[in-house]
């Protein structure tokens, strides 16, 4: 019996969302008491693979090979499986991320494991074997058992805190067989982002809707984003619209956060912004119309017209950080 983790890098990094996955499995694996191994796949410094000791991980299986450049699920998969069961994992876990959403179910049917999607907690139960989500577009919360011999869960990120205190981790190189034929996808061009925090792992994000009145009117929004060291999102009508790019649409449809401070400005609030925002700490909404469903949803609220509250908040804002340099 052992608890297994996929650490995952990008470019050779490890994120916050990593750690918290690792802390996540290795906290699992003391109150069961019995190991946690994570699972790096890629190029990444023996550096930072040792380092995840300090999260929990008392070992670590390194995957390098030259076709891993890109995510190909299905290779990714096969190399997961191969590791739980070299481990003897009976509990396998893994963060929420575009990655971990593609990984997950296939993993899941591979190994014959219950899986739960987007945990938000720590196991309420070992025995049965029983995790905490959200549901009906995050209105309500849901317990689920898993009955099957391995248990996966797929944890979301900056849901859980980040652990440390632990020694390195042994590295040893895991060279699992992958059949040519794994290989099915090819990945032509890659486009990134660059000079932005990334949405997915912002614990600060300014978000704004169709209470802006066009594309023109934004440059506030980036200001306060700006003085926060935020990352900026927008509701779906405004991404459909062509007013801000579509990897910046956050909600039900869109992308699925959950920062530490959220801060709306001019949108309503649709449930279906909601599910995608309502695991935020702290939400913060401004909005001219006091009857807009988000203030229901909202810790803070402000009823004022943005053209004359978000310049003040920046200013506040700038203020506040200058006293404090």
């Amino acid at each position: 019996m052992s608890v297994l983790v996929f650490a995952e890098n990008w470019e050779g990094r490890f994120k916050k969302s990593t750690y918290e996955a690792v802390s996540y499995a290795a906290e699992i694996a003391r109150q069961l008491n019995t190991s946690c191994t994570a699972v790096v796949i890629g190029a990444v410094s023996e550096e930072d693979k040792k380092g995840l000791g300090k999260y929990g991980a008392t070992k670590v299986l390194s995957v390098a090979n030259d076709k891993l450049k890109n995510l190909e699920a299905g290779v990714y998969t096969h190399i997961l499986g191969d590791a739980a069961k070299s481990v003897g994992a009976t509990h396998v876990v893994i963060s929420f991320t575009y990655t971990g959403k593609a990984i997950a179910p296939r993993l899941s049917v591979r190994l014959k494991a219950g899986l739960v999607s987007g945990a938000i907690a720590l196991p309420t139960s070992l025995s049965p074997f029983t995790v905490r989500k959200k549901c009906y577009s995050g209105k309500g919360l849901t317990d689920v058992v898993i009955s099957s011999e391995i248990k996966m869960v797929a944890i979301t990120p900056n849901s859980y805190k980040v652990n440390t205190g632990g020694a390195d981790a042994a590295v040893e190189v895991f060279s699992p067989a992958i059949p040519d034929g794994e290989f099915k996808v090819v990945s032509k061009e890659v486009k990134k982002t660059s000079g932005k925090i990334a949405l997915t792992e912002a614990e600060l994000v300014v978000s704004a809707g169709r209470g802006m009145k066009g594309p023109e009117n934004w440059g506030m929004i980036e200001q306060l984003a700006e003085a926060l060291g935020a990352a900026t999102a927008c509701s779906k009508p405004v991404a459909d619209m062509g007013w801000r790019p579509h990897h910046e649409h956050v909600g039900q449809t869109g992308i699925t956060i959950g920062p530490n401070l959220y801060i709306a400005i001019g949108i309503s609030g649709a449930i279906q912004h909601l599910a995608g925002v309502s695991s935020s700490k702290v939400i913060v909404v401004i909005n001219s119309d006091k009857e807009a469903p988000f203030f229901k949803a909202a810790d803070y609220g402000i009823v004022g017209d943005a053209f004359s509250v978000v310049p003040q908040l920046v200013e506040a804002v700038k203020k506040l950080k200058a006293a404090h340099n």
